[in-house]
C-alpha cells in the first residue's frame, strides 16, 4: 500500500502497554499492589533496567529469574514464583476493566480493512491482557520481546516482528508511547515510527508521525 506520508507499506504494528490503553488507567488500579509488594518491585523495576542494558541473551526469562533470585536473595524456584504471582498473573486482572484508547481498535479495523497487517510487540506478555480489547482477531503477528530474548529498544525483537510478518522492516509502521523504547528501537531497526504522546512534535526528527488521537493516525496512513 502507498501512503502519502509514509510512502510503502505493508504492516502497522502496535505496542500495547501506554500505547493501545493509556497507562494512566492501569496506574490508578495497582497503588495497594505496588505498597503491598514494594521491595520486589524496587528490585524488579532494576532488573529490568539492568537487563535491557545487557541486550540479547539465549534465554530472558531465565536470566530475569536468575537476577531476581540474587537480588532478592532467594532461590531461582522462589524467584520464579514470585515473577508469576506477583507480575504476570498478578497484574493480570486489572487489565480487564480498562478500556483501549479512543479509536484505538478502530484504526485496527481500518489498517485491516485496507489490506494491511497487523502485529503488536510488547515488552510484557501480550497474553497478559487477555483478549486485548477485541484486538486479536485482526492481528497476524503478536509478540513479547521477552520471548525474542532481548527488551525494547534492542532491534532483537523488532526484527523478529519483521520476519514473522513476512515484511521488510521499511515497511513497517511502529505506533508506540515511548520516545527511546519504541520510536527509537523501531527506527533503529529500519521501520518507520508513529509516536502515540501529548508532545505536539518530536524535536529530533526521528519519529515519522506524531500525533495524539487514533483518528489522526487512521488519517495519515489511510491518505494516498
Amino acid at each position: 500500500m502507498t501512503t502519502k506520508n509514509f510512502g510503502e507499506i505493508k504492516a502497522v504494528a502496535y505496542d500495547i502497554d501506554g500505547t493501545l490503553y493509556e497507562t494512566w488507567k492501569l496506574n490508578i488500579r495497582l497503588p495497594l499492589h505496588f505498597l503491598s509488594h514494594l521491595y520486589f518491585f524496587s528490585k524488579y523495576n532494576k532488573a529490568r533496567k539492568d537487563l535491557r542494558k545487557m541486550g540479547i541473551t539465549s534465554d530472558f526469562k531465565k536470566e530475569q529469574i536468575k537476577y531476581m533470585a540474587e537480588a532478592l536473595k532467594c532461590s531461582e524456584e522462589q524467584a520464579h514464583a514470585k515473577l508469576e504471582k506477583i507480575v504476570y498473573s498478578g497484574l493480570k486482572s486489572h487489565f480487564v476493566k480498562i478500556k483501549p484508547c479512543r479509536n484505538a481498535l478502530e484504526s485496527v479495523k481500518a489498517f485491516k480493512d485496507a489490506g494491511l497487517k497487523i502485529a503488536l510487540l510488547s515488552d510484557f506478555p501480550p497474553e497478559q491482557k487477555g483478549e486485548l480489547w477485541g484486538i486479536k482477531p485482526f492481528c497476524d503477528v503478536i509478540l513479547g520481546s521477552e520471548d525474542c530474548g532481548a527488551l525494547k529498544p534492542s532491534t532483537v525483537p523488532f526484527e523478529k516482528l519483521a520476519a514473522d510478518l513476512g515484511v521488510k522492516p521499511e515497511e513497517i509502521l511502529y505506533v508506540g508511547n515511548s520516545y527511546k523504547y519504541d520510536v527509537l528501537g523501531s527506527k533503529n531497526a529500519g521501520m518507520k515510527a508513529a509516536w502515540f504522546t501529548k508532545k505536539k512534535k518530536d524535536k529530533s526528527g526521528k519519529a515519522d508521525f506524531v500525533f495524539r488521537n487514533y483518528s489522526d493516525l487512521m488519517h495519515a496512513v489511510l491518505e494516498q
